[in-house]
């Protein structure tokens, strides 16, 4: 087997070889890690499907390792991370031991982590000049009147930092109803945002699908009867949607905010203007591609073609 080192020489020389590309997943069979893994080998690559939570890693300054059912895990070319909400810790930490081994990343470890922190992804879109909806954020409930006015009142929504796919996401309709929650969220030592609803989008988002610098895909998600989230998890449904030149320079500019290099970025048209919800690292491709007919999976292998074998160093996280 050649040395990492000198196996990625030949890889820069020659971009058209097929390259070894592992997909970061707990399971095989979910239709984005399947789509990916179909994709890839259709574009001739070896494709390896790994369940980080089952990874070690060997911690060594003079050789870094990741070993998989007792096999070391070389000679990789570029990881595509699917890192579950709830796996971010473990999952990030294995995406950072690739990266310390020179493997290209498809997302960064630091990006991924970014995202998932609500806060702080809010916190850095702000800083980068972003539209967001008003938000307010505080560790204890002593003055809840305070936190529920730095959003202009009731109605508004309630957000569990730590929750995805529309879970602890409540709308509060009245001020009485938002005290409650929030109090009750707090007794359970759980932290949350809250945020101004914005009534004009009627229950609907729009998810831009992200690779590179261009907007790949986009569709309109709508919300079920008489439910303000949008999410297709719980019972939302989608159409493909063409974009205003300001929404696909707003989600573009909100990856590269980020960090993240393939992203799902939800907006909201607001009436005072576009308003990012979310940058997500792990966009799922069954939605987007069954609503707009663009094989995301495809633009996705695309980018690695295009960038794992000439990614610069200076281009990779420094710890």
């Amino acid at each position: 087997m050649l040395g990492n080192r000198f196996y990625k020489v030949i890889r820069k020389n020659n971009l058209n070889l097929p390259m070894k590309i592992a997909i970061l997943s707990e399971d095989a069979s979910l239709y984005s890690t399947k789509r990916l893994k179909e994709t890839g080998e259709a574009r001739s690559h070896d494709i390896k499907v790994i369940n980080y939570l089952r990874c070690y890693i060997n911690i060594a300054s003079h050789k870094h390792s990741i070993i998989s059912l007792h096999q070391p895990l070389e000679n990789f070319d570029a990881i595509i991370p699917r890192i579950g909400a709830l796996r971010t810790f473990y999952g990030t930490a294995v995406v950072r031991q690739f990266e310390m081994m020179g493997v290209f990343s498809v997302n960064q470890s630091q990006a991924i982590s970014r995202s998932r922190d609500k806060l702080r992804c809010l916190q850095i879109l702000a800083r980068h000049g972003i539209g967001l909806p008003v938000t307010g954020f505080a560790h204890d409930t002593e003055d809840i009147d305070g936190l529920i006015e730095t959003v202009g009142g009731a109605p508004l929504v309630i957000k569990l930092l730590e929750g995805t796919q529309g879970i602890g996401v409540v709308l509060a309709e009245t001020y009485q109803a938002a005290k409650s929650v929030i109090e009750a969220f707090r007794g359970l030592n759980a932290n949350i945002l809250v945020q101004e609803y914005i009534k004009e989008a009627k229950g609907a988002d729009i998810r831009c699908f992200v690779v590179g610098d261009k907007v790949v895909a986009a569709m309109k998600r709508q919300g079920a009867e008489g439910e303000f989230r949008s999410n297709l998890h719980r019972g939302g449904k989608a159409e493909g949607i063409k974009l205003t030149p300001e929404e696909r320079s707003t989600a573009v500019r909100s990856a590269n905010a980020m960090g993240l290099k393939v992203a799902g970025v939800d907006l909201l048209r607001s009436n005072h203007g576009l308003v990012i919800m979310e940058v997500n690292s792990s966009p799922g491709l069954e939605g987007i591609e069954k609503a707009t007919g663009v094989d995301v999976a495809d633009k996705i292998i695309e980018f690695i073609e295009k960038n794992a074998a000439t990614a610069k160093t200076t281009d990779r996280i420094k710890y």
